[in-house]
């Protein structure tokens, strides 16, 4: 969370007209609990526009970008990759390791999320395939759990640079102020 090693997320695949929405809460997810930035597939330029306004707006720091070859990100990464997955291990049964390897050992992680069928290449190349459920879920609830159990909860003190707004915490209704109020 910006003042350890880097956590990035990469989505894997992305299919217009069906994963918009997904592919932008992705990086949202990612954004809001503390990822330091989100990698899309080179097709998923709104998802990259939308993920940067909200930067833009509420505060940062947090990069978003695309890649032409999420396989390579995969192959060239010089820290941790965790494979998000509900086929893997237990995530209890894993953080821990997680944890140890990224803060105590300050290796930068990679979080790998499909939207399609991912490849067995994928499963492989992680450090840890890692199941928050073994039970059929979306990608997004999956990165939420995750980056919650990473940082324990502290991805919730984070302050916001450059932010024009904010949300004001409201037992009911809505409200977003400017930061100058």
């Amino acid at each position: 969370m910006h003042d350890d090693s880097e956590v990035a997320v990469l989505r894997l695949g992305h299919r217009p007209g069906r994963d918009e929405r997904m592919t932008t809460h992705v990086g949202l997810t990612a954004r809001a609990l503390g990822a330091d930035r989100v990698i899309f597939p080179d097709n998923a330029g709104q998802s990259l526009e939308t993920v940067a306004d909200i930067t833009d707006r509420f505060g940062g720091p947090f990069d978003v970008e695309l890649t032409e070859s999420p396989n390579a990100i995969i192959r060239n990464w010089e820290g941790e990759v965790a494979h998000l997955t509900m086929y893997g291990e237990r995530i209890e049964t894993v953080e821990e390791g997680i944890r140890r390897a990224h803060f105590t050992d300050d290796r930068p992680l990679l979080l790998v999320v499909g939207s399609e069928k991912v490849s067995f290449d994928v499963y492989e190349a992680a450090d840890w395939n890692v199941g928050v459920t073994n039970q059929p879920h979306s990608e997004v609830a999956g990165l939420a759990v995750f980056l919650d159990r990473l940082y324990e909860g502290r991805e919730f003190d984070r302050e916001w640079e450059n932010a024009d707004r904010r949300v004001v915490p409201k037992a009911t209704g809505k409200r977003v102020e400017s930061v100058d109020e």
